[in-house]
């Protein structure tokens, strides 16, 4: 069976962790996946969890040889809104060189890509340069529930010298791309509560407080003039850019008109003194995700709603604490609430920031990796404005980096209709793995 073939059987899969009734199809992939490993002649351990397993596989192991565990996960995201898919979403088709499905990207593209790999290198030489170990999880997609305490539980096993994940993203096409930093992320939601009932805005207006004009301030406060996040002591922690990130990122073929296509946006707007790379990779932020309260159906309905709510989500660069972060924040809202309201804040989930020296010597081999496989002296060294939670988890569980090493083009559309996957790409990402484990196990 060729690579694509094999592609389109795990994306066949509508492994969505997310949804209970799809939990016999999230089992089902697991068992594939471990069938897979199995065949290109690793040992497998499937680990059931209180959620969806994880699959663990390995070669033989021999002393004096360095470890490497590459890391992946094989749950999706939902798929909705169908209508907007161009094509059924588990059913795999290739459009102009692009693989489109669900999970095509993110994460089956890439970790079958890192599973191709060396079961090319087994096949052509019998062995692997190092001792490897393949964790594989379904869970990623809703935080990775259960993957903390089973590498806690199992962290004899899984000692190793360095982590590889490819779950992030490339600059442009054919420019390989080494991410050194993530931003973490904290969340919250806020419900302001006032009447014991909807009120009819003639007879009341003006007499109590009205919860969603009490939401609109204490939103208002979050921010200044300048797109600085208001709150005292948000920047406590943050560190100034190195020149030479500053100097490396704006050499890079990912201008703000670029930027501003992608997004669809009239306008880039943000922080002021930074540039858009720089307020997106490594600069914090606070962002409403949601609002709602009162009537929201056709026409008008005079009332003044008993309650409002909105979310919000904080990204946190290297040394913030999510948990000092949401402490901060409920303490300025807090002391910023109208009277006249009660103010509920509860907690969401969270994730702490991760950075890495991207010139250490795990750092310098995995440049050369890229190189080898991608044909090219340019690496980009970039962070990333997403959060992976689990990569500084397994920095403090198993006290080892990761080198986070992309496939992922920009417009790769992940999480949303039509996500794709270039076939070039996955091919590059079987070679980089044979260069990876090469470049690693002389390090």
């Amino acid at each position: 069976m060729s690579a694509l073939d094999l592609l389109f059987d795990f994306l066949r899969f509508p492994s969505v962790s997310t949804d209970p009734a799809r939990s016999g199809d999230v089992a089902a992939c697991a068992e594939w996946l471990s069938g897979r490993l199995a065949d290109f002649g690793l040992k497998v351990e499937v680990h059931p969890t209180r959620g969806h397993p994880i699959v663990v596989a390995r070669n033989e192991h021999r002393p004096g040889r360095r470890t490497v565990l590459i890391y992946g996960h094989y749950d999706v995201q939902p798929e909705d809104p169908v209508a907007e898919w161009k094509s059924a979403p588990f059913e795999p088709v290739v459009r102009d060189g692009v693989i489109y499905a669900r999970g095509s990207t993110d994460n089956k593209g890439q970790i079958l890509a890192h599973i191709l790999g060396v079961a090319a290198t087994l096949k052509a030489t019998g062995d692997l340069p190092v001792n490897l170990i393949f964790v594989i999880e379904g869970e990623e997609e809703i935080g990775s529930t259960h993957l903390e305490s089973f590498l806690a539980a199992h962290r004899d096993a899984l000692k190793c010298d360095v982590i590889a994940v490819s779950d992030t993203g490339m600059v442009a096409p054919g420019a390989p791309t080494f991410t050194y930093g993530l931003r973490g992320i904290a969340t919250m939601e806020l419900r302001v509560t006032g009447p014991r009932t909807d009120l009819h805005s003639g007879i009341f207006g003006g007499a109590v407080m009205n919860p969603l004009t009490a939401l609109a301030r204490l939103l208002a406060t979050l921010h200044d003039g300048d797109c600085r996040v208001a709150v005292p002591g948000f920047y406590d922690a943050v560190h100034a850019l190195s020149d030479w990130e500053r100097e490396a990122w704006s050499r890079l073929p990912l201008g703000d008109e670029r930027i501003l296509g992608l997004t669809g946006a009239p306008a880039l707007v943000g922080e002021s003194g930074y540039t858009t790379l720089e307020r997106t990779w490594a600069r914090p932020t606070a962002e409403i995700n949601g609002i709602g309260g009162g009537f929201q159906g056709a026409g008008s309905k005079t009332v003044l709603p008993r309650e409002a709510f909105a979310k919000l989500s904080f990204r946190l660069v290297p040394d913030q604490s999510p948990q000092d972060i949401l402490d901060k924040v409920s303490a300025h809202l807090r002391a910023q609430c109208p009277p006249g309201v009660v103010l509920d804040i509860q907690s969401g989930h969270s994730g702490e920031p991760y950075l890495t020296d991207p010139h250490s010597r795990f750092g310098k081999a995995a440049q050369r990796a890229l190189r080898r496989a991608f044909g090219t002296q340019d690496v980009a060294l970039i962070r990333e404005g997403g959060s992976i939670p689990i990569i500084n988890t397994f920095k403090r569980v198993l006290g080892v980096d990761t080198l986070l090493l992309g496939l992922a083009l920009p417009d790769c559309a992940a999480h949303g209709p039509n996500e794709n996957f270039p076939v070039a790409n996955f091919e590059d990402g079987i070679r980089l793995n044979q260069a990876l484990l090469e470049e690693l196990a002389s390090a």
